[in-house]
């Protein structure tokens, strides 16, 4: 039997932009709560939480001062427990953002080891005299000037890969390893069913730095123990953008990760999305590891962050950008796109569904950023990579319906560019009662992909459609096979898939329109930008 995520949809949330229960302006935990109902409705049965820490918020909650409580902006320890508890009688777990690679310059650690030198805490982080190489890219170029910052008073530099209020913990210390398990144990133990961690290849780099420790995985594989230990069932979820061949290292041969977010994948779908062409997808699934027994990959559209191309090619990356973020302000730290999926699609409404149904028919575990299943767009008036942080909007009422405040008090503004406003149908109120919304065609997807858990398998056969712009794919069943089948291009095709032939036609699972059943399945004809799935009995 499949572990319980190879069959998930996980659904992502900012907690500040997703429901204000308490009119203050700002979404809290009670407000995720209260919309749980939607969720269910969706057909989601993960929910990934991003920070709710205390945290100054500098860095939107990644800047964390206190690993063990939940920021008062949000609510209380309370409120948590009462939604993991209302969302485990839903069936749906709730995943939390692990952040470890670094601490907010607030954090009492961080306090005391600039106070008191000599203090046991000075070694929780990581010093030198002078700036020196230690491997460590800044990731914020334009933003930030390398990877040192002088304390205050002069006396030595922290190492910060993020802003330098985000001072690195020095997890070749053997005591702060002990203390990322302990943060670990306590929020398994309040009810989370796992993590997504944040900067995985940073926080396994630094660790392996201990001449104790075997290799530098090997703390990736301590903290999978972990949560084995506290909750049997739980899922790390690593957050590691690094070259295909690497994935292989964090998986462990099912020691580690049981999740990988697969930015390789991703940055490969998107070139294949402004090609119209299938190639990069095939190449990139041709180049990644295939997973250990009990793991897999997890994909996703668009993400919190920006949309990151480093891993494409120089050309490649080029080509994304041309097509997707054609003006300068749509971009960001040189490689790569700070805008939300519907305004790089053009607001085309086939697009946005094929793009979906190409994320849904993906090897792995689908991941859905809040909105993005209504089609909302970004705001690039704000600053950085909170132009795609804006609030949830759930209705035309006053600001959309995620906050009674007035709309001056509003944490952030309701994004009131044409067509993306609430009133313009960019909604879920107005969406549930149109069959044609683009929020009932993910509906539908999610219903076709939470019954077939064999996409997530690792079996799978990229199959010979006989056209660039298809992309077909083979999963093995229990004596009936799915297959999936995406036309990404603007025109009809008709696939001529000959590993097909001799199968029995058993049904349609879901499509972009209503077809009629292949007479024989090696030729499928498909409408632009459309999509089927449908079961096969092999002859």
């Amino acid at each position: 039997m499949h572990p319980w995520y190879f069959n998930a949809v996980i659904y992502s949330v900012d907690v500040s932009a997703f429901a204000d229960s308490n009119a203050d302006g700002r979404g809290d935990i009670a407000g995720v709560t209260a919309r749980l109902d939607y969720l269910t409705s969706l057909g989601v049965n993960a929910l990934w939480l991003q920070p709710f820490h205390p945290s100054p918020f500098r860095d939107d909650g990644y800047d964390v001062t206190d690993h063990f409580n939940v920021s008062d902006r949000y609510g209380d320890l309370g409120d948590l427990t009462q939604l993991i508890e209302e969302a485990e009688n839903r069936g749906i777990k709730v995943i939390s953002d692990l952040i470890v690679n670094h601490t907010s310059d607030e954090h009492p650690w961080f306090r005391e080891a600039l106070r008191d030198p000599s203090s046991k805490f000075r070694d929780y982080y990581v010093w030198a005299d002078e700036p020196h190489d230690v491997g460590a890219v800044q990731q914020f170029p334009g933003e930030q000037d390398g990877v040192w910052a002088r304390e205050p008073g002069g006396r030595q530099y922290y190492l910060h890969r993020f802003y330098d209020f985000q001072p690195d913990l020095n997890l070749a210390n053997p005591v702060v390893r002990t203390h990322v398990l302990k943060i670990m144990e306590f929020w398994l133990r309040l009810g989370v069913s796992g993590f997504r961690v944040d900067a995985a290849p940073y926080v396994s780099r630094k660790a392996g730095w201990d001449p104790s420790v075997r290799d530098r995985y090997s703390f990736i594989e301590q903290m999978r123990s972990e949560v084995a230990a506290v909750r049997p069932h739980g899922v790390l979820m690593g957050e590691t953008d690094v070259d295909s061949e690497e994935y292989g290292k964090y998986f462990a041969e099912g020691r580690g990760m049981n999740l990988l977010l697969n930015f390789w994948l991703n940055q490969h779908v998107f070139l294949a999305l402004a090609r119209e062409s299938c190639e990069p997808i095939v190449r990139a699934l041709e180049e990644l590891p295939t997973p250990p027994v009990g793991c897999c990959y997890a994909n996703w559209l668009r993400n919190h962050d920006e949309l990151d191309l480093e891993r494409l090619e120089p050309g490649e990356r080029a080509e994304v950008l041309d097509a997707f973020a054609p003006d300068a302000s749509m971009r960001i730290y040189g490689r790569g796109l700070r805008r939300r999926l519907a305004p790089m699609l053009g607001h085309d409404p086939e697009r946005l569904r094929v793009a979906h149904a190409l994320l849904f028919s993906l090897p792995g575990v689908p991941i859905i950023r809040y909105g993005d299943e209504i089609g909302m767009g970004e705001d690039l008036a704000l600053p950085g990579r909170v132009a795609v942080r804006t609030p949830m909007q759930w209705s035309r009422d006053l600001n959309a319906g995620f906050s009674a405040a007035g709309p001056l008090a509003l944490y952030r503004p309701i994004v009131h560019e044409q067509p993306y406003r609430p009133q313009d149908g960019v909604n879920v109120m107005d969406q549930w009662v149109d069959p044609g919304s683009l929020l009932e065609c993910i509906a539908r997807l999610v219903r076709a992909r939470r019954q077939t858990p064999e996409i997530a398998s690792n079996a799978f056969e990229v199959l010979d459609t006989g056209e660039d712009g298809l992309l077909g794919v083979r999963y093995p069943g229990a004596g009936i096979d799915t297959v999936t089948l995406v036309n990404i291009t603007g025109r009809p095709l008709a696939g001529k898939v000959k590993p097909l032939e001799g199968a029995a036609f058993v049904g349609e699972l879901v499509a972009d329109r209503r077809y009629e059943p292949p007479v024989a399945p090696a030729r499928v004809d498909l409408g632009p930008y459309g999509y089927r799935w449908f079961k096969l009995r092999p002859g």
